[in-house]
């Protein structure tokens, strides 16, 4: 009986990125030529194509039901061994206990869902204020649009003490350099 104790290591762990497709290493010409740009930026019509093509510049969040945030305030250790309670009351009909128990379970779960939600809502809330803008160069003028709307091939401009609004690549260029959008995040 023979084993073979050879293992192969699958090609995308071992592989390197092709130098054509690692934008960060290639000259800057040909960055403007893979991504169908300039020092002059889009145009608004392809900036339009590119983002339904690619899809907004953020990362998607998953949100969960408002029911099933309610029902894991009744998973746990804790909350187990008061439905253990409720359940020995209502067992041995100790029913002042059973009720006392199951509405002091159901009030904390409710106290707790309502707090989760207020502040969840406090969040979204900063968010929606805090959205970050965007200079970018689209049609030949600089405008500023949401940070989402940035697609592939964007030149942007960003200042001291600016969010960086997506992946970028510093260009030196004409206008006082300029940052080339590699794609966005998300």
């Amino acid at each position: 009986m023979t084993t073979d104790n050879t293992r192969s290591t699958p090609p995308h762990l071992t592989a390197k990125p092709d130098p054509k497709d690692d934008l960060k290493s290639l000259p800057l010409h040909e960055v403007e030529k893979q991504l169908g740009t300039s020092s002059d930026g889009l145009s608004q019509a392809e900036a339009t194509k590119r983002l339904a093509q690619y899809g907004p510049n953020e990362i998607e969040e998953k949100k969960t039901s408002a029911f099933r945030k309610l029902l894991t305030y009744f998973w746990g250790p804790i909350p187990w061994m008061i439905e253990g309670a409720v359940v020995l009351s209502g067992v041995d009909r100790h029913w002042p206990d059973f009720f006392i128990i199951l509405v002091l379970l159901v009030a904390n779960a409710m106290v707790g869902f309502w707090e989760e939600r207020q502040a969840g809502n406090a969040i979204d809330a900063l968010k929606a204020n805090l959205a970050i803008k965007a200079r970018v160069i689209r049609d030949g003028k600089w405008t500023t649009p949401a940070a989402r709307e940035l697609v592939p091939g964007d030149v942007i401009r960003v200042r001291l003490g600016d969010i960086v609004p997506a992946d970028a690549r510093h260009a030196s260029g004409g206008r006082g350099g300029v940052l080339w959008i590699d794609h966005p995040s998300g």
